[in-house]
């Protein structure tokens, strides 16, 4: 409470100047009007009663249209705060002032759909935002709320809509969200055996924004699906091109294809290709199992160990221990397996992912991120313990 009366007194403070300025440019009774409810609504907060002082400062409103700033202030305090009650009351009586102009009102309007936003009542924030908007008034960021909302409620078409407009009107490249919103269709689409449709919402996608990495994937998981493998291929090699990162979400469907198509060379020469343009361990474990395949264990072993001194890895040693007690037969070899033990446990409870906005962890890929809720900010980690 010593807290809230610290923060409230510089808005009572604001209040009573503009009384006592009032009083003194003439109109002695209207002057001294507010300046008795402004020392009225000081004492209350003195007293630990800020219901009571709110009341105060809400009906000088009714006085003097000036203090709207004094209560759009405290209404957005309470609201960073966390007391949306209290900020929602104050923006709703300061909307039911005749005396407001336009101006005012549109932004009272606005706070009012911040504050209902906050309380996790979308419906009413979307219609105050919507309200704004049609009212071409604080246009941008009531556009970003509602975004926002949009967003919430997986409402992707609106969310397109509503996207394309804030671009046009705050000069923002928006294009890789909104292709996230037509792979978030896709999605949907595809899991309702829409397969024409997943495909249309894809390429729109693409169009839209040609580096996501995402709407590749989907393309190529879609025409896997139908065993298109053919069409499939290029549509994962793709990702390379956009974002190299990504490739480890590609190797396994590539592998998969290519196998499908009996061309298991084809696979492996496309690896060896990428290997000197991707450094991580995820084409490096590929190829030692490619070798194990075609010449066995001691040559994929000895590719390994080369390339683990040049890239170390913990995926890639542990692969390594495996190698060594399959070659052995595991005889005499507790050392190694409790080394493979251990590194299992230890890759076990490793994150996979994280997020390069806020440091976020999983281990499964989000495209949008539960934290901070940005879109494609999720990547592969790097590094020894990682790719």
């Amino acid at each position: 409470m010593v807290e809230l009366l610290w923060l409230l007194l510089p808005v009572a403070a604001l209040s009573g100047w503009m009384a006592g300025r009032r009083s003194r440019g003439g109109g002695q009774g209207h002057g001294s009007r507010l300046h008795g409810e402004y020392f009225q609504g000081l004492n209350y907060l003195l007293n630990e009663q800020p219901d009571k002082a709110i009341e105060v400062f809400m009906r000088m409103v009714e006085v003097d249209s000036d203090t709207v700033e004094t209560h759009l202030a405290l209404g957005n305090l309470f609201r960073r705060r966390g007391e949306v009650d209290r900020a929602i009351r104050i923006h709703q009586n300061l909307i039911a002032r005749p005396s407001l102009s336009r101006e005012q009102r549109t932004y009272a309007l606005l706070e009012l759909g911040e504050d209902y936003l906050r309380a996790g009542l979308l419906d009413r924030a979307e219609s105050l935002f919507t309200e704004v908007v049609e009212l071409d008034a604080h246009v941008e960021p009531a556009l970003r709320s509602l975004l926002d909302i949009y967003q919430q409620e997986k409402e992707w078409g609106k969310a397109i809509e509503v996207a394309s407009r804030l671009e046009s009107v705050s000069g923002e490249k928006l294009s890789p969200m909104i292709a996230q919103f037509l792979c978030e269709q896709a999605e949907l689409a595809r899991a309702s055996g829409e397969i024409n449709q997943a495909g249309q919402l894809l390429r729109h996608a693409l169009s839209v924004h040609p580096g996501c990495v995402r709407a590749s994937i989907l393309q190529g998981d879609v025409e896997r699906s139908v065993a298109n493998y053919r069409a499939a291929i290029p549509a994962y090699q793709r990702v390379a091109d956009q974002d190299v990162e990504y490739l480890p979400e590609v190797l396994q469907p590539l592998r998969e294809c290519f196998e499908a198509l009996d061309r298991r060379q084809d696979f492996i020469a496309y690896l060896e290709s990428i290997q000197n343009r991707y450094q991580g361990v995820s084409v490096l474990l590929l190829l030692t199992e490619q070798i194990l395949h075609e010449h066995g264990e001691e040559a994929a072993a000895s590719h390994l160990i080369r390339q683990l001194h040049r890239r170390p890895s913990v995926r890639g040693l542990n692969r390594l221990i495996e190698l060594n007690l399959a070659g052995h037969g595991g005889s005499g070899m507790s050392e190694m397996e409790v080394l493979r033990d251990l590194f299992s446990e230890l890759l076990r409870d490793k994150p996979v992912y994280s997020c390069r906005q806020c440091g976020f962890c999983a281990r499964t890929l989000h495209w949008h991120c539960p934290s901070c809720r940005s879109w494609a900010s999720i990547r592969p980690i790097q590094g020894v313990e990682g790719e």
